[in-house]
């Protein structure tokens, strides 16, 4: 089907209050009657499930924010607010965290939006005979089985247990999967091989709807740093689903499919241009003004309408001084980019503390806040980028490497290294005794505080030690996790549990 390019007007995601998540929708989102009725109708519903993804529950909060505070990446300094400090912990965290909560509700929102979408979706199209709109409601339907696609691929990423593909995915417990807005469907757990399957049939629905018409090419389409999904946003899912699935396969393909599209490049650190006078490299233009040809899906935000702040918790800067609550762990900074990595003094710069200790230390500086934004002093507002071209290249990397494929693997670690060096040889060598610690560290230093980490310890089954470093906070900076410990899949929120008609199981760390 036609894949338009359209501009949304962006508008705020609505605030809701629920007994459970799972088969309500926020009662002043829904036309009064409970009905669409024109396609113009369902466009406006469209345009409220992408303000959903704007909650600082989901990408521009909790969701980004969490999985990575909760390992090994970052330590809270003394003084500090105390904000997500159960989860920092990790022993602290319980069924009836807020944040986890929030993130549970956040997107059980998304799926509720698209299931009240596509229940009524067909009755305006059996009123409607003028082929634009018939397209428009085609796309509309395609916005709608890949959002609720990319939610429940998120709710299993946090909430179950890693697939293994070793046949016993079926008898492993994966989401409660709804259909319908206000169905009668129980309020119970499908397996997690019915769960992935769910996800996978949405993302074959949206691909037939939202692939892009022949005469769309990159010479004359403009897809990077795009508010919207495309036939390319599907592709990206497809292949971060088939790497958490182990289908290497599969994951080689559709990240080849994005990688090879023609619509994206990666980012230089090489490459300059002027922002406020100052020249800044093209890496660090994608984080301060939102822009970058590497960009495939990033959700936006005007300086009237936008969603968390990703930054506050690195900077808590007040036109003063900064005072973070998480500081960068010292194997990062020094362990990991090597004196050509221009990554490194991108994304990170020492800063002398206000805190009364005076910790002077790299901070993270990639989610300080969009230029645009800080010049009318709303500070740490970054458009979350949910899926970059980089991801795609460490993912089809790594899936090489799991089919035994070095040489390829190595040539897209030289291909995104050669982007974010000063200087790189002309190839990387990977054995397999060596592969998936390159792997590793890439993950890490592509992908820092962008939520990965978490579920990549889990499904490599790696545990992490944290020792205490300078102004650290003594309770969580001594800590060893041993690999597969309850807490990498988060509990279940406790009133989920407690939900009239719940036969909802919980996991282990609900225990």
């Amino acid at each position: 089907m036609i894949q338009k390019i359209k501009t949304y007007a962006v508008l705020t995601a609505v605030a809701f209050t629920l007994s459970s998540c799972l088969d309500k929708y926020p009662e002043d989102s829904i036309p009064s009657d409970g009905a669409l009725t024109t396609v113009s109708e369902v466009n406006e519903a469209i345009i409220g499930i992408y303000a959903s993804f704007m909650s600082s529950s989901l990408y521009s909060g909790n969701l980004t924010l969490l999985p990575d505070i909760q390992t090994d990446l970052v330590y809270g300094v003394n003084g500090n607010t105390g904000v997500y400090g159960d989860v920092w912990r990790w022993n602290d965290i319980l069924s009836t965290n807020p944040e986890i909560e929030s993130v549970y509700g956040a997107l059980y929102t998304v799926i509720n939006r698209c299931n009240f979408v596509l229940d009524r979706v067909d009755a305006v199209r059996a009123a409607t005979t003028d082929d634009e709109e018939l397209d428009l409601l085609d796309q509309c339907c395609g916005e709608a089985y890949f959002a609720r696609a990319l939610a429940y691929s998120e709710l299993i990423k946090c909430f179950c247990e890693a697939y293994e593909n070793d046949g016993k995915d079926g008898e492993r417990p994966g989401v409660v999967l709804t259909k319908h807005y206000k169905g009668d469907e129980p309020m119970r757990r499908a397996s997690l091989e019915d769960s992935y399957k769910f996800v996978l049939d949405d993302l074959d629905k949206a691909a037939e709807l939202l692939k892009l018409e022949d005469d769309f090419t990159p010479s004359n389409t403009q897809l990077y740093s795009t508010g919207y999904f495309n036939e390319y946003t599907i592709y990206a899912l497809r292949a971060r689903v088939s790497l958490y699935m182990k289908n290497w396969e599969d994951a080689v393909k559709y990240a080849t499919e994005v990688i090879d599209s023609g619509y994206y490049t990666l980012t230089s650190c090489n490459q300059y241009t002027t922002v406020s006078g100052s020249q800044v490299n093209l890496y660090q233009y994608m984080w301060a003004m939102d822009v970058s040809t590497e960009t495939i899906w990033q959700i936006t935000f005007t300086i009237n309408s936008y969603g968390g702040a990703l930054g506050t918790v690195f900077a808590n800067y007040d036109n003063t001084s900064y005072r973070p609550d998480y500081v960068p762990a010292y194997w990062v900074l020094y362990d990991l980019y090597d004196s050509n990595d221009l990554r490194a003094t991108s994304i990170f710069g020492e800063v002398t503390t206000g805190y009364s200790h005076g910790l002077t230390w790299p901070l993270l500086t990639k989610y300080f806040g969009n230029l645009s934004f800080t010049s009318n002093n709303i500070y740490g507002v970054t458009m979350p980028k949910v899926f970059r071209l980089s991801e795609q290249y460490l993912i089809r990397a790594e899936a090489y490497v799991q089919q035994g494929d070095y040489n390829s693997a190595g040539k897209d670690i030289t291909k995104l290294r050669t982007a974010r060096y000063s200087s790189y040889g002309s190839s990387t060598s990977m054995t397999a005794d060596n592969a998936m610690d390159i792997i590793e560290q890439e993950r890490v230093k592509e992908l820092y505080m962008e939520g990965f980490r978490l579920h990549d310890l889990k499904r490599w089954h790696k545990g992490f030690e944290r020792e205490p470093q300078e102004q650290s906070l003594s309770n969580g900076s001594s800590l060893k996790v041993e690999a597969d410990d309850p807490l990498f899949v988060w509990p279940i929120p406790q009133h989920e549990l407690d939900a009239p008609g719940s036969e909802i199981e919980p996991n282990e760390s609900n225990k």
